[in-house]
């Protein structure tokens, strides 16, 4: 379902059809399969986006579709890694935006990951060929990779309410007057504080707003804080894709690990964009930021270095298990 709610309707984006996501995990598979991949798993979801794509791809790899009882929820998401897990896989291919692999990273971070952009607001994963990624996931899987340069564990928000735990990937905002579930953008009057593990000026959502403050990146061993509200520095930012919205930020302060950042109530704490979580007057909740989250792969270091180390030769792939 990433890339097809309200949110991205109410934006200027691009409706991410199922035809689309096929396209892709063909693609994916294409490339794993041509490094010599043997088992590829995918999960049976409601619109058969990966089994359709796959079954009449001739692929040398078997395909396995693993099968759960289907809320139509991110339950979904969590309960196929688990199962994943369970059958032995280490390397995950993932489709969506920040939420669905907040979703990955809920179930379990013992994996590398490529994570695919196809959601709303997307600042964990990627835009990039396809096809390049299934090579990287298959050399990967086939224990190809060895240099440990070539993927970097992921910053996670640990968040603690007076009723649950949570993560978030790249954002944990606390909005007033708010409530839990809305699925429409931002309103930038609502934004009280925001903790990021990524402040990028050239990504859209919550993180610009720190990034044309104090930058921070995937590499950064810290985290940003930022408060807002009246009284302090202006800015126009893109809070969805094409829409732009008046931010005031008074103060903007660098973190480190294990530091917990308390956010008090009223108000809800949107997580990934993902408006999950109450905060009543007089609650408090506590956000950490930690590096160990699951690890993701450089497309564009690792393709580089299989060239450089003889990878991408038909009988290094024939040696492949």
């Amino acid at each position: 379902m990433s890339g097809r709610d309200v949110r991205r309707l109410a934006a200027r984006a691009t409706n991410m059809t199922h035809e689309a996501k096929r396209d892709i995990v063909a693609r994916v598979a294409a490339g794993a399969d041509a490094v010599g991949v043997t088992d590829i798993y995918i999960t049976k979801e409601p619109f058969r986006i990966a089994s359709m794509a796959l079954e009449h791809m001739g692929l040398r790899a078997n395909v396995h579709v693993l099968e759960h009882e289907l809320t139509n929820t991110a339950l979904d998401t969590e309960l196929a890694i688990k199962l994943f897990r369970e059958a032995g896989c280490d390397t995950v291919v993932s489709l969506g935006g920040d939420g669905t692999n907040r979703a990955i990273v809920r179930a379990t971070s013992d994996i590398d990951l490529v994570p695919l952009s196809t959601g709303t607001n997307n600042v964990f994963p990627v835009l990039v060929e396809p096809t390049v990624a299934g090579i990287v996931a298959g050399l990967n899987s086939c224990g190809k990779l060895r240099e440990p340069r070539l993927k970097c564990r992921a910053k996670v928000l640990r968040v603690k309410t007076p009723r649950s735990h949570d993560v978030a990937l790249i954002d944990a905002v606390l909005l007033r007057h708010d409530h839990v579930g809305n699925l429409l953008p931002f309103d930038a009057a609502k934004l009280a504080q925001i903790v990021l593990t990524r402040a990028e000026p050239g990504a859209i959502g919550m993180s610009p707003i720190g990034g044309y403050v104090s930058p921070v990146f995937a590499q950064d061993d810290e985290g940003l804080l930022l408060d807002l509200g009246a009284g302090g520095t202006m800015l126009s930012a893109p809070l969805s894709p094409g829409q732009f919205q008046d931010v005031c930020v008074k103060s903007a302060t660098r973190i480190g690990f294990d530091v917990a950042v308390p956010m008090r109530g009223p108000g809800v704490i949107a997580l990934d964009g993902d408006r999950d979580l109450k905060l009543l007057e007089g609650e408090s909740a506590t956000v950490t930021l930690s590096r160990d989250g699951p690890f993701v792969l450089d497309i564009d270091a690792a393709m580089l270095w299989a060239q450089a180390n003889g990878m991408m030769s038909p009988h290094n792939f024939q040696d492949s298990s």
